[in-house]
């Protein structure tokens, strides 16, 4: 008999937990399991990625006052209805509410999934940061164990207060096969941002949001850019795009417009990412476990980041790590990333793959989330 799961997730927005989990249905055992997904709130962005590997999916549109009512009744009719053999909520909103609701609607094992590392006040809303606090005291009654992606979001949300004896950490993994060295990609990108093949290109994957102190990266490139000249920078996400008039501020600031290229959501980020001499992420707070620097590193890209969530785990020796929030710092490791010369990144990033491939292959992860189930059920 299959093992019935019921993934709850806050919304399907684009975005790391999103993708995460669409990579690991998208390898679940189907002889094994049978997964549905219901999305708490009105993102449907990635609705149909989940249909095209048949997941059905539920779009609940759960607002605030009646609609958060309505919404959540709707939710307990279906997990009534339904009675699955486990219910694997996802990000805290999702594990507060859908843990709230499982709960009431069956004696069905519980697991809840932090994708978060730690809380800023001066970066993530009260609402966040109340809902994570109030988890933490629920979470001696409601999950029966507690999935983190990273080791330092293990360490945080013990210290948090939450039962540290049911977390187990599961990172996220990649998909070597669609992330991988591209050189065809490379000429090809290159030519339609403008950028020749002797330029060096500087990415950083991911939305506009304080957390990701796209105000750090922008800076340290300004540092570098009066250091070298033939640097571009590539900025990829959600509002990445000129008509960002804060985004916009903040790199004409530095006078370096001509060497920044927006290019908002993508739906080639393999190739893309590919296109890269060096990757980055400046990230301040929050980061669980960074999936755009491990993609990067599948593509045999070497990178520079911040050492926030479990990114220096992640890049080990095959990467530099800074202090976040000091763009002179990020500025010089990029630097000596640039001065390595093209053979040099070459090996490193030959380095980061084979890291990736040995320690967070998408096979190795979905099997730690399989074995889990199978254990949770048995």
């Amino acid at each position: 008999m299959k093992t019935d799961i019921v993934f709850i997730i806050t919304g399907l927005n684009v975005g790391g937990a999103e993708m995460m989990l669409l990579k690991l249905l998208s390898r679940l055992d189907r002889n094994l399991f049978a997964p549905k997904v219901i999305s708490l709130v009105a993102h449907p962005v990635m609705m149909k990625k989940f249909y095209d590997i048949d997941i059905p999916v539920t779009n609940l549109a759960v607002g605030k006052g009646l609609s958060l009512a309505k919404g959540l009744g709707q939710l307990l009719k279906i997990l009534y209805s339904c009675k699955p053999h486990i219910v694997q909520t996802w990000m805290y909103h999702a594990d507060l509410l859908g843990g709230i609701c499982a709960k009431l609607a069956g004696n069905q094992p519980i697991i809840w999934n932090i994708r978060h590392s730690d809380l800023d006040e001066k970066v993530d809303k009260k609402s966040t940061i109340l809902t994570a606090k109030t988890c933490a005291r629920l979470s001696y009654y409601l999950p029966d164990r507690i999935v983190c992606c990273s080791e330092t979001a293990k360490s945080i949300h013990a210290e948090l207060g939450y039962d540290h004896s049911k977390i187990v950490v599961i990172p996220n993994g990649f998909d070597l096969n669609h992330f991988r060295p591209n050189s065809d990609a490379r000429q090809k990108l290159r030519k339609e941002f403008g950028i020749s093949d002797s330029q060096i290109l500087i990415g950083l994957i991911g939305r506009f949001h304080p957390q990701k102190d796209h105000h750090n990266f922008i800076q340290a490139a300004a540092k570098l850019a009066l250091r070298i000249k033939d640097a571009e920078f590539l900025l990829c996400g959600k509002d990445m795009v000129w008509q960002n008039k804060q985004l916009t501020e903040m790199i004409e600031g530095t006078g370096l417009r001509k060497s920044f290229h927006l290019v908002g959501v993508r739906d080639d980020i393999p190739a893309l990412t590919a296109s890269l001499d060096i990757a980055t992420s400046a990230s301040s707070c929050g980061e669980g476990f960074s999936n755009t620097i491990g993609e990067a590193m599948a593509c045999g890209v070497p990178c520079v980041v911040t050492d926030v969530g479990d990114s220096a785990l992640i890049v080990g020796s095959t990467g530099l790590v800074v202090p976040p929030g000091m763009p002179e710092a990020l500025a010089k490791a990029l630097l000596d990333l640039v001065n390595m010369g093209e053979v040099g990144r070459r090996a490193l990033g030959c380095e980061a793959r084979t890291r990736i491939e040995n320690n967070f292959s998408l096979a190795k992860i979905v099997d730690l989330y399989q074995k889990l189930y199978l254990q949770t059920v048995h």
